[in-house]
């Protein structure tokens, strides 16, 4: 019983960032402690209500949708278990398991791009993902070895994506439509701590170009439809995070491969064999969490090399092909993002007595996942500013209910795109 407080103890810190010393990548995964065995999660649960048309003409011809009707959604964004297993000598095991939308099916969606016609998602046998599994050996605070199925910590909301390290209803915009998210993938990874500092570098199978769109850019890059991940072209990733400053984090990451070519079947002729599709990703974010404040912010920049010649890749052309898309895609992309939040219960003793929070916040950022150009080709909807407003209630450190006004500012040919939205999630450990 007095393990399982201590743990309870370490989440209610983790939850509610009463600390800024949460390690990067499974950040959740890394306050399990004090048992063999290691059961927790996370979840969310949201509704929407989005006031313009969800019409996929509403681009191509905004003026016919500017008063058309709104819509409203329910929807369970992730629900994750979370299974840790330490075998002793130095030598554990962590899986995560999720459920996006409400589980195992088929996902359809009105392309945009195809004069709105139906097409079917693709999701790795369904929704329900292995979004982690590694087995770990540790020879030190400084030196650990993990292989498997592992988070690419590329990134602020990559390396923090559980629900209580952000304040909007749903993940930040920017980071989410331009990086794969949760970004997931199999390889190895060296990570440790020394002093003020956390380090990780992983070696991962490369992203597939085919995979690349215009409004997503990178952001499907690592799925597979098939039942392995390819690994035709590998890719690297690394972060360090310095934590000199109380409350302050700081931190930079990045990742390069290589994508033209790391598909199945591979074409030896061609566009396939002849360009490498080079991909290069800066990060630099940090979290704020001392004096009742919470501030996070990130900016990301990506540059794809041969973006011009994805339109003849073999898989991408053939229509049968799982890999199959039509869309110009953009040698740059970039997200910008910060939000603030006040704990304003902190200034009423009683509440502050019971750990309650009641943040109030607000979010900007700017995105583009058609930064540039390709072949002349032009997407000016893609070009996203984005503020939110609202507020996150703690009953509980491993709880918050949140709800925030959120308003997408496009170029003005275009029409805004206000929405409200509510939501409950919680994150913790059970066992």
């Amino acid at each position: 019983m007095k393990k399982f407080s201590i743990l309870l103890t370490m989440m209610a810190m983790a939850a509610t960032g009463a600390t800024a010393q949460v390690n990067a990548a499974d950040s959740v995964m890394n306050h399990a402690g004090g048992n063999r065995l290691s059961v927790g999660g996370y979840g969310e649960v949201a509704y929407s209500r989005n006031f313009y048309s969800d019409n996929p003409g509403r681009y191509a011809n905004p003026e016919t949708y500017a008063k058309a009707p709104n819509h409203g959604r329910f929807d369970l964004p992730h629900v994750v278990v979370y299974l840790g297993y330490d075998f002793g000598k130095g030598w554990t095991m962590g899986s995560e398991i999720e459920f996006e939308h409400g589980g195992n099916g088929i996902a359809y969606e009105k392309e945009e791009k195809e004069s709105g016609e139906w097409e079917q998602e693709m999701e790795k046998g369904g929704e329900v993902e292995l979004e982690q599994f590694w087995i770990q050996k540790s020879f030190g605070k400084w030196a650990n070895i993990r292989a498997g199925h592992i988070v690419v910590p590329v990134g602020l909301n990559n390396a923090h994506h559980e629900p209580l390290n952000f304040f909007t209803v749903y993940r930040p915009e920017g980071e989410n439509t331009i990086l794969p998210s949760t970004w997931h993938q199999t390889g190895v990874s060296f990570w440790g701590r020394y002093r003020s500092w956390r380090y990780e570098a992983q070696l991962l199978a490369g992203l597939n170009a085919d995979n690349f769109t215009n409004t997503g850019w990178i952001h499907k890059g690592a799925k597979s439809p098939l039942e392995y991940d390819i690994a035709n072209k590998y890719g690297v990733a690394a972060r360090i995070d310095n934590y000199s400053i109380p409350g302050l984090r700081i931190g930079v990451s990045g990742y390069y491969g290589h994508s033209i070519g790391n598909s199945y079947p591979r074409n030896a002729n061609g566009v396939d064999a002849t360009y490498k599709g080079k991909v290069a990703i800066g990060s630099v974010d940090f979290t704020y969490n001392a004096h009742n404040w919470i501030v996070r912010g990130q900016a990301d920049y990506g540059y794809a090399g041969d973006a011009d010649n994805l339109l003849n890749v073999s898989n991408r052309i053939d229509k049968k092909s799982p890999y199959h898309h039509s869309e110009i895609f953009s040698k740059n992309a970039y997200a910008f993002g910060i939000e603030a939040g006040y704990n304003i219960f902190s200034q009423i003793q009683q509440l502050r007595a019971k750990n309650k929070k009641f943040y109030i916040f607000g979010r900007y950022e700017s995105y583009n996942p058609y930064a540039s150009k390709t072949s002349g080709t032009s997407y000016d909807f893609t070009a996203v500013k984005r503020f939110a407003f609202g507020f996150n209630y703690y009953p509980l450190p491993q709880i918050a209910i949140k709800v925030d006004y959120s308003k997408r500012i496009l170029k003005s040919l275009y029409n805004n795109e206000p929405s409200l939205n509510i939501g409950v999630a919680y994150e913790g450990f059970f066992l």
